[in-house]
């Protein structure tokens, strides 16, 4: 028998006749050993597309590798930084030039001053009177309509209050002593001279470099300047049982190194 070539939808031609595919037994054929090929669907003759390849907008990074790939310039591309989210991601204003610290002052620090009067300062064996500036003594009144009131009091007061113990750096001599000296000094970055005429607690030396902020402190009243205090609030004064003692005018040492004695305590006997 004549082999039998079957194929899907077609017919086989042998020699003498022709056998139409419907009419083959499939019994008969898998008898004869020749497999029946699966049905395939009416789609499959259609090719795939083609998978498209995503755009690289960024490198890949491998957690495994220690040196980034390499890649072209191809796969890369480089975008427009991303605008500010506030006016804080902004570049600011230049900065201001760096001030002196209290370590650049050309000066001697004084520790532990004392404010004997607005402007006069004693510590460490000298008596400096701050320059540019005319001292307020202790004992000077001011006149406020008619009112008298201890205006040189308060304004040590005051004084006392802003140096607070503080470290005072100012032009002297190596060598301190009795003589008072005029000189330039400073608390940190704050000229001493100019806070006191600044707020009204002293007067401006004539031809000094702060006229014009005396100026000012007289036009807003302030310190000296301004109004006497009100004291109708405070309770009155208890009256003195005894002479009121009286302290020394300075701290330093008296003539001969000899130690000026306290006033409520009599003097070593000799």
């Amino acid at each position: 028998m004549t082999a039998l070539v079957v194929a899907g939808g077609r017919t086989v031609k042998d020699h003498e006749s022709v056998i139409a595919v419907d009419q083959i037994d499939p019994a008969a054929i898998s008898d004869s050993g020749i497999d029946t090929p699966p049905e395939e669907p009416a789609t499959s003759a259609i090719p795939a597309p083609a998978a498209s390849k995503p755009a690289v907008h960024s490198r890949a990074i491998d957690p495994e590798m220690v040196a980034p790939p390499a890649l072209s310039d191809n796969d890369l591309e480089r975008v427009e930084p991303r605008a500010p989210l506030g006016d804080l991601a902004l570049a600011g204003p230049p900065k201001p030039p760096k001030l002196k610290m209290p370590g650049d002052w050309n000066g001697t620090k004084l520790f532990q001053p004392v404010a004997t009067a607005a402007g006069l300062i004693e510590a460490k064996g000298y008596a400096v009177a701050v320059s540019g500036v005319d001292v307020v003594k202790a004992d000077e009144t001011c006149g406020d309509a008619g009112k008298i009131w201890a205006c040189g009091a308060r304004a040590r007061t005051a004084f006392r209050a802003f140096l607070r113990g503080r470290a005072v750096a100012c032009t002297v001599p190596p060598e301190g002593g009795r003589d008072t000296i005029s000189a330039e000094c400073h608390i940190g970055n704050q000229d001493i001279g100019r806070w006191l005429v600044e707020n009204g607690w002293a007067r401006a030396a004539e031809g000094g470099p702060y006229v014009e902020a005396e100026n000012k402190a007289r036009a807003a009243k302030k310190g000296i300047f301004g109004t006497a205090p009100n004291l109708d609030g405070l309770p009155a004064l208890p009256a003195a049982s005894g002479p009121a003692q009286v302290a020394p005018d300075s701290i330093l040492p008296a003539e001969g190194d000899a130690v000026t004695p306290p006033a409520d305590q009599p003097a070593p006997a000799q």
